[in-house]
């Protein structure tokens, strides 16, 4: 049984600005993981973490999908093979919304574990796009 993480997130900021902090490396970066992320389609991208006892830290990807600014989808193979879709939508006054769907889930507990983990990321993207 596969599951999928959906999650919705608002922003007070352009529809521009979001998309750079979810395809610029560096802008990434301030917000996920280390990486060597581009938005060209077929692109192999490295995520990298801290190393722990059950985890080497290395999250590997390929870009699945590039629609500037709307849809970007990749891989996310860190043990388990998902794939992880972010669509924005402008809501107008000066709003976006940033729509995630995660697939590929094997479990509940893998399922919390994503839930929690975007959760936490997506408060560090609020604070990079307040800057």
């Amino acid at each position: 049984m596969s599951l999928t993480l959906t999650l919705d997130f608002q922003y007070k900021t352009t529809i521009e600005k979001l998309w750079a902090a979810l395809t610029d490396s560096k802008k990434l970066a301030k917000w996920t993981l280390e990486n060597d992320f581009k938005p060209i389609v077929g692109h192999q991208f490295t995520f990298r973490a801290q190393p722990t006892e059950f985890w080497d830290g290395i999250i590997q990807g390929e870009v699945l999908i590039v629609e500037e600014p709307t849809r970007l989808s990749y891989t996310w193979a860190g043990g388990e093979k998902h794939t992880v879709t972010w669509t924005l939508q402008d809501l107008g006054g000066g709003q976006v919304n940033l729509h995630l769907e995660q697939s590929g889930i094997s479990n509940e507990r893998a399922l919390g574990g994503a839930k929690y983990g975007w959760t936490n990321w997506n408060g560090e993207l609020e604070k990079l796009l307040a800057e």
